[in-house]
């Protein structure tokens, strides 16, 4: 234990002891917690050997103020620990990995977490070197970052980190300091006031003005300072004048002045354009009582007492403010004539407001975090924000139902700003949403810096750039549902809109292209194309291959009218019974409906497996019952005329939960590797593998593979073939039939 055992390091004029430190975290802690700051004293020691900040100190002692300051807000061991290592990952040769390694899960997911957010702040940073931050963007960031923290722990050790870096700003030169004033003020103590952690989000605010507005800074302060003497000695008289009248009231409280935080009067002096004399609450009290019916009988007294400042007083128990903030404000005209403002809360309420969410673990038994309560307080927290951003009951009403429902995802731009976008949107989606031509040229995008297939989904704190290409234009596969490239019905819309303008005749060619190619690879037939454009509702065949080249028509929707009409088509030939066209009763066995035939056994043939949604056909087998077959199977269309009399006609029955296996044929340059990915595939769609078999060619390197898979029904067929289509060095992937 190297690090516990240092005896001292000086620190912003003051002198830190590590040992003693240490025991003063660890004096509340069990021996397995002890155990855990310890190790991540020693760690951040080790790591950061040889490192200074731009004061000259080692950099283990800004370690130590950003862990003592989480300490302080009564978080746990994890989060100590992860405070002490925050900047080890960014800042030092050692891994994520490696940390995890050592410190378990739950501390690296708090250090990646503050890593992360650090790097937004950065972005953040470089977005607004020449401007003033802008609110709309500054709230967009704000949202980032929670979005990003899962374990609100993240946002408080950032804040603690944020809060030392801000108390030892002096070291850097005037543009810096007034660059992370800005965003501190922006960014950082509005977090720490949606939090509720007050106690950080004044400090925050007085340390960002010192450096915005040093001249008005400076003037509240003296002022301050300079009738510092007569306020005490006022704030003593009223103190001592509720003393006793709360002991003859029999009301037990703690009565002690507040110190008045310089950002707080220099905003309200800008706000009520009034001068520092006339601000009421310069001086004041704070009364805590252990009952909140005392909070109102203690305000009776006071209003007993003092005459009240009419318009300044704030009942903030029966109407919390947005972060649960409760309290009861009023301001009285008190000894000598003199205004003194005066806070009554409970002890909880006070310990709430000053340490905000972090107070839960005060509360809690055992002290320890709870990551249900944390999902309670991310919710709540969401929804106080719309409340205070919507200006109408009907308004936020309507955005709490639409937010429900459809969470979102907060990206970047290269330039740092922070695009709000639906969740599950892809890279395709994104490039839409920064403008229609960059989506419609779009060739390529990286996410942090690398090269992602446009199906990517996009995650919150992702950096996302577009590459396009002067020439290029929309491909028809982007409008495929079932290749994933698009999720939001904006940018669908927009690139039907393209391909509704281009020449006709390109998109019949297309269009007829796209459907063999989905033909061919489900294994099915479409002769009967005049009956489907009719079923499609476009006049004639032309007409529909236009509308499915230009995108008006989905590949889904002609598939399907082609299943439909094949299943209830009239060209069967005349030598199959007449009983399969009067579609008598039906009676159901299992999966399947037998039409004009009693309880009969079915089985699905295994020549050609049909699943739900392919057209089938019954063949009455002698001695086992009827076994069910494609229409285009084959071995049905080479039967021979004396035995065409014992196919019936059968329908699907209801499939609740089940799956039905088929074979897929794969064509491939081989590759390493390749199996593993068709088999990933397989995996990250839950489709079962019944048998795989595969060969590869060595004179032209040609892998040829064989799976059984089950699937529920065609559409999840068309999806997997979709998929595994899309992996590099795949030629051909196709329904086996």
């Amino acid at each position: 234990m190297v690090a516990r055992a240092e005896t001292s390091t000086s620190t912003d004029g003051r002198s830190l002891d590590l040992g003693e430190w240490f025991a003063d975290v660890s004096r509340s802690l069990s021996e397995a917690d002890k155990e855990l700051v310890g190790k991540a004293l020693d760690y951040a020691r080790t790591a950061h050997k040889g490192q200074t900040r731009a004061s000259g100190e080692p950099y283990l002692v800004h370690c130590v103020a950003v862990a003592e300051i989480v300490h302080h807000l009564n978080l746990d061991s994890e989060a100590v620990a992860a405070a002490l290592l925050h900047d080890v990952v960014e800042d030092t040769e050692v891994s994520l990995e490696e940390l995890e390694e050592e410190f378990g899960n739950s501390v690296a997911v708090l250090v990646d977490g503050v890593t992360k957010m650090g790097r937004v702040g950065e972005l953040q940073d470089s977005a607004n070197d020449t401007r003033k931050v802008e609110a709309r963007h500054s709230e967009s960031v704000r949202k980032l970052l929670l979005a990003m923290a899962e374990d609100v722990r993240v946002v408080m050790i950032k804040l603690a980190d944020r809060l030392h870096n801000m108390r030892t700003l002096r070291y850097l030169n005037e543009q810096r300091q007034r660059r992370i004033s800005r965003e501190t003020l922006d960014i950082y103590a509005p977090l720490a006031n949606r939090l509720g952690i007050w106690q950080v989000k004044w400090e925050l605010e007085d340390l960002s003005l010192r450096y915005l507005d040093q001249a008005a800074y400076h003037r509240i302060a003296s002022l301050l300072d300079g009738r510092r003497i007569d306020r005490e000695q006022h704030i003593e008289q009223v103190r001592q004048a509720l003393l006793k009248e709360f002991s003859e009231a029999g009301i037990k409280a703690e009565i002690y002045g507040r110190p008045k935080h310089i950002y707080s009067i220099w905003r309200k002096m800008h706000r009520k354009n009034v001068d520092f004399h006339q601000i009421f609450d310069v001086q004041a009290v704070r009364v805590l009582v252990d009952d909140p019916a005392d909070c109102y009988a203690v305000l009776g007294i006071v209003h007993g007492l003092w005459r009240h400042v009419p318009h300044e007083f704030d009942d903030y128990i029966a109407n919390p403010k947005s972060n649960n903030y409760r309290s009861l404000h009023t301001a009285v005209v008190g000894p000598e004539g003199k205004a003194v403002e005066v806070q009554i809360r409970t002890r909880e309420m006070h310990d709430h407001a000053e340490l905000g969410i972090a107070a839960h673990w005060r509360y809690k038994e055992g002290g320890r975090y709870d990551a249900g309560f944390n999902k309670k307080v991310a919710w709540l927290r969401q929804l106080l924000e719309w409340k205070d951003e919507e200006p109408s009951a009907d308004e936020f009403i309507d955005r709490f139902k639409s937010e429900s429902y459809e969470q979102r995802v907060y990206v970047l731009t290269p330039q740092g700003e922070v695009i709000d976008m639906q969740a599950g949107a892809t890279v395709l989606d994104f490039a839409y949403h920064i403008h229609t031509n960059v989506g419609h040229r779009c060739r390529g995008v990286k996410v942090n810096g690398r090269i992602v297939p446009l199906t990517y989904v996009l995650g919150s704190g992702e950096q996302v750039e577009v590459l396009t290409s002067r020439n290029a234009g929309p491909s028809r596969d982007w409008l495929n549902p079932q290749l994933g490239y698009i999720k939001t019905s904006r940018t669908r819309a927009k690139v039907r809109h393209w391909f509704k303008h281009q020449d006709r005749e390109i998109n019949i060619a297309a269009g007829r292209a796209s459907l063999d190619r989905e033909l061919h690879r489900l294994g099915l037939s479409g002769s009967n194309l005049d009956g489907v454009a009719e079923q499609t509702n476009y006049g004639d065949v032309e007409g529909m291959m236009a509308a499915l080249g230009g995108g008006d028509l989905q590949i889904g929707q002609v598939v399907n009218a082609i299943l439909n009409l094949v299943e209830d088509r009239e060209d069967e030939p005349p030598s199959l019974p007449a009983q399969r066209r009067s579609r008598p009763a039906s009676r159901h066995t299992e999966d399947f409906s037998v039409l004009g035939v009693g309880n009969l056994l079915t089985n699905p043939a295994r020549c050609c497996r049909p699943v739900p949604n392919d057209a089938i056909v019954g063949y009455i087998t002698r001695g086992r019952g009827v076994t069910i077959h494609r229409r285009d199977c084959s071995n049905v269309l080479r039967l021979k005329e004396e035995d065409r009399d014992r196919l019936i006609d059968v329908e699907w029955g209801a499939l609740p939960d089940q799956v039905f296996p088929v074979d897929i044929r794969i064509q491939a340059y081989d590759r390493p590797g390749l199996l593993r990915d068709v088999t990933a595939v397989m995996a990250n769609e839950r489709i079962n593998v019944m048998g795989v078999n595969t060969l590869t060619d060595r004179k032209d390197m040609i892998a040829r593979m064989e799976l059984q898979v089950e699937v529920t029904d065609i559409g999840q067929l068309s999806s997997i073939l979709n998929k595994i289509g899309q992996l590099p060095n795949v030629l051909e992937v196709k329904r086996k039939v």
